[in-house]
This record gives C-alpha cells, sequence and structure tokens, in this order.
C-alpha cells in the first residue's frame, strides 16, 4: 500500500505514520491554561525535544473548593443525546482573555536552572516537562493521573508518613515527589537514560519540599517492566545496588502508579511487575493506580469504546482471581471525592484503585534471595495467566 498522502492541490503530503501526544490538547491545555504555573523553556533535551520548567503551586483550603467546583462545571459526559462523541471546546473569550507562552531556549546544554523567584516557598513543585511527544516518550509530559494520585496523597498523607514508597512508570516523578514530602524513602522508577535524567533533575528541584535526611529521600532507578531483573550494572548511574534491593523487598509497603495504561502489552506488564514484586514482599502492601478512561471512536466496533481501559479492568480481575497460598489480591475503586490540591480539570472520566496485597508468610532476611528465587519459579505461570486469559 502506498503511504504516501495526496494534498488537495495535487502535492503529496507525508503520511501520518507517527501518533504525536500533545499534552496541552490531550490534558485540556492544564499546562497552558494553569493560572499559577510559570512555563520557561529551558533546554533541548538529547533528541531535540524542547523542555520546559513548570511551577505547580499546591492549592489552600480556600482555592480548593474553587478549583473543585470549577472542575465539575466542566466535566459532563462527553456522548450527546443521540449517542454521538461530542467534544467540548472552551470558549473562545478563555482562551482569547489566557495569558499565552513565549518560550525561549536558554541553552541547547545540561546547565543547571538558574531560576531563584520562589525558591524559598514550600508549596511551589518545579517540574521539567515536554509539550507534546510520541508515544515512547509519553513519561516526559505531565498527565492528569499524576494530578489525581498526587491529590489522594496530599490528602491521605497518613497512609504514607514514614513508608518505603516504589513508584512503577514515574514519568516526570511528580507523584514521587509529593509523596516523599512524608515518607521515608521513595523509589522513583522508570525506563530510559533521558527521562530518568529529566526525573532526577525534578528531584532535585523540589529538595526544598522533599523531606529528605542522610539515608533517605528519592532514589531515580530503572525498572524494566519487560524483564524480571533489576539493573545491577555498576556502570549504570540509574542501576540498583544490593542493598537497595533489599531494602525494597524488606521495607516497602506502598506502590503507586499514575496513568500508565495506554497500551495493552504494557499493561500487561505492569500487572507481572506488580504481581511479581508484591508477592516477594516482606510485608503486606497496597498499590494505588491512577487512571484515565479515554473514550475513542473504533471503525472496529463502530461506536466510541474505551480499549485500553477495558484491559486495564481485564487485568484488575485477573489478579484478584491468582489463587496463591501466602498471598491474596483485593481490588477496590477509591472515590475521587478527596481536595484538590492542583488546578487541573478533574474529569469524570480520572479514576483511582486500590490493590491491597495481604501476605500471610513473612519472607525473613536471611533467606530472603533464595526465597524470592523459588517464588520467581513458582509463579511464572500465573505471571503468564495475567495476559493470555
Amino acid at each position: 500500500m502506498d503511504k504516501t498522502l495526496q494534498h488537495p492541490e495535487g502535492r503529496e503530503a507525508p503520511a501520518m505514520d507517527q501518533v504525536t501526544f500533545r499534552s496541552d490538547t490531550v490534558l485540556s491545555d492544564v499546562h497552558l491554561l494553569l493560572p499559577n504555573a510559570r512555563h520557561l523553556m529551558t533546554r533541548l533535551n538529547i533528541i531535540g525535544q524542547p523542555v520546559f520548567l513548570s511551577k505547580f503551586r499546591i492549592l489552600r483550603e480556600e482555592e480548593q473548593k474553587e478549583a473543585c467546583s470549577s472542575s465539575e462545571e466542566k466535566s459532563h459526559s462527553l456522548l450527546d443525546e443521540d449517542g454521538d462523541l461530542d467534544v467540548a471546546r472552551k470558549p473562545l473569550e478563555m482562551a482569547q482573555g489566557r495569558e499565552t507562552a513565549h518560550p525561549v531556549i536558554l541553552s541547547q546544554a545540561e546547565g543547571a536552572i538558574t531560576e531563584e523567584e520562589e525558591d524559598d516557598i514550600t508549596d511551589v513543585i518545579k517540574i521539567e516537562h515536554t509539550m507534546a511527544t510520541p508515544l515512547e516518550d509519553v513519561g516526559k509530559q505531565i498527565w492528569r493521573g499524576a494530578f489525581l494520585l498526587s491529590d489522594y496523597i496530599l490528602s491521605s498523607s497518613a497512609a504514607f508518613r514514614g513508608a518505603t514508597v516504589l513508584e512503577l512508570g514515574a514519568g516526570t516523578g511528580l507523584a514521587s515527589i509529593v509523596v516523599a514530602s512524608v515518607a521515608k524513602t521513595v523509589y522513583c522508577t522508570d525506563v530510559g537514560e533521558d527521562l530518568l535524567s529529566m526525573c532526577r533533575r525534578n528531584v532535585h528541584l523540589n529538595q526544598h519540599y522533599i523531606a529528605t535526611s542522610d539515608e533517605h529521600g528519592v532514589k531515580v532507578r530503572q525498572l524494566d517492566w519487560t524483564t524480571d531483573d533489576f539493573l545491577t550494572d555498576a556502570d549504570s548511574e540509574f542501576g540498583w545496588s544490593e542493598d537497595e534491593i533489599s531494602d525494597l523487598y524488606d521495607n516497602t509497603t506502598v506502590i503507586i502508579a499514575a496513568d500508565v495504561c495506554y497500551d495493552n502489552d504494557l499493561t500487561d506488564a505492569l500487572f507481572r511487575t506488580l504481581y511479581r514484586i508484591s508477592s516477594n514482599l516482606r510485608h503486606s502492601s497496597t498499590a494505588y493506580i491512577s487512571i484515565e478512561k479515554r473514550l475513542n471512536f473504533t471503525l472496529r466496533h463502530m461506536d466510541v469504546s474505551c480499549e485500553t481501559y477495558d484491559h486495564f479492568r481485564h487485568c484488575l480481575e485477573q489478579i484478584t482471581e491468582l489463587r496463591e497460598k501466602k498471598t491474596r489480591f483485593t481490588v477496590s475503586p477509591v472515590s475521587c471525592s478527596f481536595p484538590q490540591f492542583f488546578q487541573y480539570e478533574r474529569v469524570n472520566q480520572l479514576e483511582l484503585w486500590k490493590v491491597s496485597v495481604n501476605s500471610f508468610q513473612t519472607i525473613s532476611s536471611s533467606t530472603t534471595s533464595q526465597k524470592r528465587g523459588e517464588n520467581d519459579a513458582t509463579s511464572k505461570t500465573n505471571l503468564d495467566a495475567i495476559s493470555k486469559s
């Protein structure tokens, strides 16, 4: 099949082989319309994408009510009375009245960001991110699910206080930074040196917000869901030490993941990783997974569907059906009625799920490695079943 498209005027147009995800459209202009955030293009990353620095102020109590009421007004059914997809458009006067950003590239190097304004204010979080990426780099954007999960962490801080937390698919690291304000240790994980470097810079930019000490804080590490092993290469700056792996298994009680289910294969890999790690933790744990139910019209169904979300729900059901002698998984939705600490559009399609992992048999530190190897071997059938059934 010829992939060359024909322009209406007779000229050849390039084929749209690569989908670009733009956060300013997908997220309802959350970056461009946020009144308490500033955006400054600071550099180009190694693949030529412009990198922005945005400041997000945590809303005060009186501002939370206003943000919640605003989100409720904007959140409505995306289907009209005939069942057709109805895409909401922002009023023209709103677009004309907003403050527009005029980004300027300051440097194409990896130099440090030298902004002094608001550096001493503890309720401001600064995040490096991109505005538009191809599918493989979506982790470099900030998605609404990260704001929702961060809201929950701030509203339920007692559940995370003093805990060792693992974030899967951390992206820019927003949720890890937020939970680090109360947690003991946070393992902030993803894949790709460029993304992990951005994430580590964000951690450094928010040391004023993170509650750290000499042995605690946020550790940015690589964790590939498609492999069963941790990266222990001593030459890698994002590799794991043996002490960190032991600490993860011995002390982790909370696992978080924000809006990471946009591809069925990756969703399968997420649940296999969640199952593998949580089954080998020394203590019972709780996982919180945020997701946005994205509606799409498909030719296969000739209707609006949410195939990626449906697959996510299927995986949730599968993990509860696994029968293990030492581990039981319980899944429940979390009501999104908690306060809104960040100003974004909390649409009805945003959901938060809680996966409780109850262990009936603890693993002693002295036999941890041997037991983990045995558990990995005996549970391989169950891991495969999550994606194949």
